[in-house]
């Protein structure tokens, strides 16, 4: 009986310490912002959309591969945003589909290639489909994905 008295308070002192720790970390701000769109820069000026990718990577990659991320309300609050902030960073450091003009056409079918092959193996765009399923890439999808890395475009 004893036992279970002193368990009691060491709960409720845990989660008062959690919910203070929680609290504090509001105030350790990631910036979510996105960078300006030149839109001479970006994929769709240099492929056009009659192919059907630009639509698919909008759709399903731009939220962490260019600078259209659409940050909603819960990656305002730590420590998602910090998440939130870490995986578009990540993501626009490995292709950012808003500033395809800066690569070569070397680097450009590259990596359409490798975005074909994450496409086709399942990694793109990973876990984010749980609270998005809008962005699941369907089969069609990734044979568009492929067919224009086929092509390098």
């Amino acid at each position: 009986m004893r036992r279970r008295l002193l368990r009691a308070p060491l709960v409720f002192v845990v989660f008062v310490v959690f919910v203070v720790v929680l609290a504090a970390a509001q105030f350790v701000r990631p910036g979510l912002a996105n960078p300006a769109i030149e839109a001479g820069r970006t994929i769709e000026a240099h492929v056009g959309t009659t192919s059907g990718l630009v639509a698919v990577l909008n759709r399903s990659c731009g939220d962490c591969h260019s600078n259209a991320t659409v940050f909603p309300w819960y990656t305002q609050v730590a420590p998602v945003s910090w998440l939130m902030a870490y995986a578009v960073s990540e993501g626009r450091r490995a292709v950012n589909f808003s500033e395809w003009a800066a690569y070569s056409p070397e680097q450009r079918r590259a990596l359409l290639r490798l975005s074909c092959q994450d496409a086709s193996d399942g990694k793109m765009p990973g876990v984010y489909t749980l609270l998005h399923p809008e962005m699941r890439l369907s089969a069609r999808d990734v044979e568009t994905i492929c067919a224009a890395a086929k092509e390098g475009s």
